[in-house]
């Protein structure tokens, strides 16, 4: 089973990826980021200084302004 952590805030996208089969865990209780085969994010945090600091090699999902149901088709496609 695929493992895909979501950032606190997006519980339809977590219900949705569980519907789907994934394991879905909390990125803020996710002890190694590196466990999980992608990750998805709110978008909310804005990178004000411009800067990219990459703690993960994973793909990385920016969930602002897409449906739970857009998102699931951007972790299918990032993981097959």
């Amino acid at each position: 089973m695929k493992k895909v952590g979501v950032e606190e805030g997006l519980t339809n996208v977590t219900e949705a990826l569980q519907q789907k089969g994934y394991e879905v865990v909390s990125l803020s209780n996710a002890t190694d980021l590196d466990e999980c085969d992608c990750c998805v994010v709110t978008g909310m945090d804005s990178n004000i200084m411009g800067m990219q600091t990459t703690t993960t090699k994973v793909p990385v999902i920016e969930a602002s302004g897409l449906s739970a149901e857009e998102v699931c088709k951007e972790v299918e496609n990032k993981l097959h």
